[in-house]
């Protein structure tokens, strides 16, 4: 079993940032896949960022040279730093665990980007 426990989000204006984070305890296998997806009022869910445990990443078009996903192995911690937000960002991210045959999903913290 593995849980996840995602923070950071909160009300910013166009052009600012914020640093997501999402705490995984339990069971983490060596092999895995972390990733942040977001869900926006009126919107299916969609992928935004994902690292993989060899360091591999790849994000969404939209996020490109914007938001960065990173790791910190000691602390069984990814972020995701985001930069120059806008509007079109603000959703509900989530943070997802991957591995084989298993999918964990945290609660979600609500990023809002309004003047």
């Amino acid at each position: 079993q593995v849980q996840l426990v995602e923070s950071g989000g909160g009300l910013v204006q166009p052009g600012g940032s914020l640093r997501l984070s999402c705490a995984a305890s339990g069971s983490i296998f060596r092999f895995y896949t972390m990733g942040w997806y977001r869900q926006a009022p009126g919107k299916q869910r969609e992928l935004v960022a994902y690292i993989i445990s060899g360091g591999s990443t790849n994000y969404a078009d939209s996020v490109k040279g914007r938001f960065t996903i990173s790791r910190d192995s000691a602390k069984n911690t990814v972020y995701l730093q985001m930069n120059s937000l806008k509007p079109e960002d603000t959703a509900v991210y989530y943070c997802n665990y991957k591995t084989v045959g298993v999918d964990y999903w945290g609660q979600g913290t609500q990023v809002t980007v309004s003047s």
